[in-house]
């Protein structure tokens, strides 16, 4: 972890030319690169006891670091070009803030101030490219305060591979050593000191200081992958000043000694780590791109829209009709409901002619190689057909999975799905699933997996029975074998934080919490709300971040609603989203049933006991298994 930093560019075992003996310094253990400071080691403010001062470059440090047996210089390279330079009276010019004069030239090691100056120059664009935005921050809310008093536990970033980081975050935890900037301090210069993790929340790392040992008054939580977050030894290799917090300066005498011990066998960031952030920053779409996405006026068809800005990997798409570029729609750029242009056509799927006839200037159409792909279905053999049932999340309401039916099917394995009781006269609130949607189920998972099932409207025999009224409406269910039954190892957990998406309102990225895990589904409440507004999400959607993605990317994150807040709420989406959730439901089962033979049309089929809150994560299983 730590190969790669070396402390000078020169060979310090030649022989010194200084008027003054050199004593030469055993080399440190390659697996401390901190210390290998380019001489400018752990400084102070000057006047201190057991402090020095460089008679070449002005540095002040530990005088027990110094190089020469009089602690003249910070390192062996001061002394050679203090050495070299026959002018003396200009270099102590120089220290007193007098400019040397052209006789009287300072020779320092033009070689590495150029290597140094370079890599400054690509540290700085590296940070101007990863600051895509200022964070937005919210009064009166801190994840770091929410976490720690409450106990709280976040989701680690690699639960979400779409997020930036999610597949490389590597083995970062606790207890993993950084350079951050050093606040107790007061010195007018911007310094650093080196602080460990001690507690990690999504991209939120709680800090504490070396030395403190045990006492965490001056714990500070910052996002790791900030621009002022760095791998230990980035201060040697840029030329920063490391000094110890005021509060602790005094409590050792020998702060290099310290490190050294502290640092042995510990880890950092890797090297290219703020590179990697910069480079899981960038994001394919660009604005003034057209795509297709669905009409939130009418689900059953789509429209197009242009990119009108990009955040954080989310879209805010304003339709093409829009004139004064209100009519939006916001979602991530691998959301199943967005597709390039022709998509619609090309499966058969409804779409709202633009009256637009040709593109507007500056507008082009997205590549088709940008969307998110799904997997290839054979749907040559036993497939889905028109007016098979099935268990679906309703997109109207997102906290119900509801009887459902196959009302279209259409090319490349995509699905209109109906809700039962609830569709309107001409099929505009159909919507489109495909097939290996981890958003619809076979018939009979709810009841396995002790999840409330939302009947018909309007149905009278309760409680629900899918034997009794498959038979009703003599209808068939659509076969277990079609359903997706991959379950990703996500690596979430009950209680875990989050960052998500309401979906009934999608401009808004909300506090949230996983309340319950059904393999691969998560039940995902919306922290200060009720319970009714709880949407059922997929692990892998890109609806869900990490805790700090907000601060990270920029966008504005909505803290938990208060009492007061939730009591005078009036946003039109909530009204209808709590009309819709409050549909009459079949009474909640406490227990599985065993299904009828007769339920799955004669086909002999056995269903796995499902948990309340199971948090399968394993592939090989799955809720539901035919038998042959």
């Amino acid at each position: 972890m730590f190969d790669g930093y070396d402390s000078c560019s020169e060979d310090t075992s030649s022989s010194s030319s200084s008027d003054e003996s050199e004593e030469e310094v055993a080399p440190l253990p390659s697996s401390l690169p901190i210390i290998k400071n380019n001489g400018q080691v752990y400084t102070y403010p000057d006047g201190k006891s057991g402090m020095a001062t460089c008679e070449m470059c002005g540095m002040v440090g530990v005088r027990d670091a110094f190089y020469s047996k009089t602690k003249r210089f910070c390192s062996v390279s001061c002394s050679r070009s203090y050495s070299s330079n026959s002018k003396k009276a200009s270099i102590l010019a120089r220290l007193q803030g007098k400019p040397p004069t052209k006789k009287s030239k300072v020779l320092q090691k033009q070689p590495l101030v150029a290597k140094l100056a370079a890599y400054a120059q690509y540290q700085a664009t590296l940070q101007n490219q990863a600051k895509t935005k200022a964070a937005v921050p919210v009064e009166g809310f801190s994840w770091g305060n929410y976490i720690n008093s409450n106990s709280f536990t976040a989701a680690p970033v690699t639960c979400f591979k779409h997020a930036p980081m999610g597949t490389c975050w590597g083995d970062i935890a606790e207890g993993v050593r950084v350079e951050v900037p050093n606040t107790d301090c007061s010195l007018p210069t911007k310094v650093f000191w080196i602080a460990g993790i001690v507690k990690l929340a999504g991209y939120n790392a709680l800090l504490r200081y070396e030395g403190f040992e045990n006492d965490s008054s001056l714990d500070f939580w910052c996002n790791i992958c900030g621009s002022d977050i760095h791998p230990v030894g980035w201060c040697a290799t840029s030329g920063k000043p490391l000094v110890p917090p005021r509060t602790i300066q005094h409590k050792y005498t020998n702060w290099k000694a310290f490190l050294v011990k502290r640092l042995t066998g510990a880890k950092t960031l890797p090297p290219d780590f703020s590179q990697k952030v910069s480079e899981s920053m960038q994001y394919p779409f660009k604005t003034s791109m057209r795509v297709e996405v669905v009409d939130k006026t009418h689900l059953c068809r789509t429209r197009v829209a242009v990119v009108e800005s990009v955040i954080g990997g989310r879209l805010r798409l304003v339709y093409e009709e829009s004139e004064d570029k209100t009519d939006d729609f916001w979602c991530h750029m691998y959301s199943p409901l967005i597709h390039h242009i022709g998509w619609s056509r090309s499966i058969g799927h409804r779409f709202k002619r633009s009256d637009i006839t040709k593109k507007q200037d500056g507008h082009f159409d997205a590549p088709p190689h940008l969307f998110m792909k799904v997997k290839e279905v054979d749907a040559a053999g036993e497939w889905f057909k028109e007016g098979m049932k099935l268990e679906a999340i309703d997109p109207l309401n997102l906290s119900a999975i509801c009887v459902a039916t196959v009302r279209k099917v259409l090319a490349d394995g995509y699905l209109m799905i109906g809700i039962d009781g609830s569709e309107a006269a001409d099929g505009s609130d159909w919507f489109c699933y495909h097939a290996t949607s981890p958003s619809i189920f076979p018939v009979g998972f709810c009841e396995i997996n002790m999840i409330e099932l939302t009947p018909p409207r309007g149905y009278a025999k309760l409680p629900f029975k899918w034997f009794d009224y498959l038979r009703e409406t003599d209808s068939i269910a659509a076969p277990v074998k079609l359903f997706n039954k991959e379950v990703p190892n996500h690596g979430f957990h009950v209680g875990m934080k989050l960052e998500a998406v309401d979906l009934m309102e999608p401009r808004l990225v909300c506090v949230a919490t996983v309340t319950r895990i059904i393999h691969r589904l998560l039940r995902i409440h919306f922290d200060g709300w009720e319970d009714e507004y709880d949407q059922w999400v997929d692990c892998e959607s890109p609806d869900l971040y990490p805790v700090g993605w907000c601060q990270l990317t920029g966008y504005q994150l909505q803290p938990p609603a208060s009492q007061s807040s939730r009591d005078s709420q009036s946003s039109s989406s909530k009204q209808k989203k709590k009309a819709k959730s409050q549909q009459y439901k079949g009474q909640k089962k406490m227990t599985s049933l065993q299904l009828k033979e007769e339920l799955l049309d004669g086909e002999e089929y056995s269903f796995l006991q499902g948990t309340s809150d199971q948090e399968s994560n394993g592939s090989a299983s799955y809720y539901i298994k035919q038998e042959p």
